[in-house]
């Protein structure tokens, strides 16, 4: 099972940027269609940002144009690229690993956009 520990997050201005790592263990991190979610105090989690082993991405519509998430398969990392930062950002971003046959989560890094 992979392990996933993400880091990055921290209080930012509104209009800052972040960049958040999500560094995994394990043999089988190539095989995981990765993905970063957060969750607002109150709110339900939900996907941000997703790319698969052959870096196929997805985001929400709420991000897209100002967040970017890559991976590097020989450094078992993933990265989301946070920019143009907004309030409806702070949340608790999470990292997650998927195959066929497992999920797997970290235990999240903390973004909190000031105003």
């Amino acid at each position: 099972q992979v392990q996933l520990v993400e880091s990055g997050g921290g209080l930012v201005q509104l209009g800052g940027s972040l960049r958040l790592s999500c560094a995994a263990s394990g043999s089988t991190f190539s095989m995981c269609r990765m993905g970063w979610y957060r969750q607002a105090p109150g709110k339900q989690r939900e996907m941000v940002a997703t790319i698969t082993s052959d870096h196929n991405t997805d985001y929400a519509d709420s991000v897209k144009g100002r967040f970017t998430i890559s991976r590097d398969n020989a450094k078992n990392t993933v990265f989301l690229q946070i920019n143009s930062l907004k309030p409806e950002d702070t949340a608790r971003y999470y990292c997650n690993c998927r195959t066929t046959w497992a999920s797997s989560w970290g235990l999240g890094t903390q973004v909190t956009v000031s105003s």
